[in-house]
């Protein structure tokens, strides 16, 4: 099923529309016994004021609610999102739990990082990892059933957004410089092995083939011909090309 919100086209399922009939009532919202932060903006012409008044009265404390001055409905100006990203993670670092925290080391001063490189620290004895680059910190994990605690994405999904974010950038660059009509780009990813079978099959490694399948979604009043030449770009990523080629990695243990 296709909608549009705010001039642009969105492809949903119907598990969408189950979950919003399960989860979007008065009752499940009380009972979610979790600190709730609600965004709106009275110029939001895909929400109403009531509705985001409805969820905030049934919600439990602690709660905020945040008005949005002059934003729309998907925070389009850059300063909008900016905003609500920084709100966002200044009043959720209160609620976070003190065993989700990171660990001493992940407190202490980070260290001096180069462009182009990447530190990977521990966070516990398990799997949640502080990834570290020159100005930028992100956090990496397993699911739960992994024996993770699922802060982060998983090291598969840390490569297939690598993948998908140079497709991105790079398919914008091309039809930037062309002046083509390109009004939104998605990329979707999926890995064809899991984990389980990672390890259950690690004498059979050289028998496993790695496969990527990545769809791209192109949105905008595009040619065949342009479209056949963004499949051509997209496979001319960086990151692509760097998948694709033979990949040496030199491993040194130090001191």
């Amino acid at each position: 099923m296709q909608v549009e919100l705010g001039g642009r086209s969105f492809n949903i399922k119907r598990q969408f529309i189950d979950d919003l009939e399960k989860y979007n009532s008065v009752a499940h919202v009380k009972a979610l016994k979790k600190a709730l932060l609600i965004f709106h903006s009275p110029v939001d012409a895909v929400v109403s004021i009531d509705e985001a008044a409805r969820i905030y009265a049934a919600a439990k404390h602690p709660k905020s609610f945040v008005s949005l001055d002059r934003a729309d409905h998907l925070l389009s100006n850059p300063e909008d999102s900016r905003y609500v990203a920084e709100v966002l993670s200044a009043w959720a670092s209160r609620y976070l739990k003190m065993d989700q925290m990171p660990n001493k080391e992940m407190e202490a001063e980070k260290p001096p990082i180069g462009q182009g490189s990447v530190i990977v620290r521990e966070c516990d004895k398990k799997f949640t990892r502080e990834i570290l680059t020159q100005h930028h910190r992100i956090i990496s994990d397993e699911p739960i059933a992994l024996g993770g605690a699922d802060l982060g994405l998983n090291p598969y999904e840390l490569l297939l957004a690598a993948l998908g974010s140079c497709t991105s950038m790079t398919l914008r660059m091309y039809a930037n410089h062309k002046q083509m009509d390109l009004q939104a780009i998605r990329v979707e990813l999926h890995h064809s092995r899991i984990h389980a079978e990672d390890c259950a099959g690690c004498e059979k490694q050289t028998l496993l083939i790695d496969v990527i399948k990545r769809d791209i979604h192109l949105t905008g009043n595009l040619k065949e011909a342009q479209r056949a030449r963004l499949l051509e770009i997209a496979n001319q990523c960086p990151v692509h090309k760097t998948l694709q080629n033979k990949i040496q990695i030199n491993t040194n243990l130090i001191d």
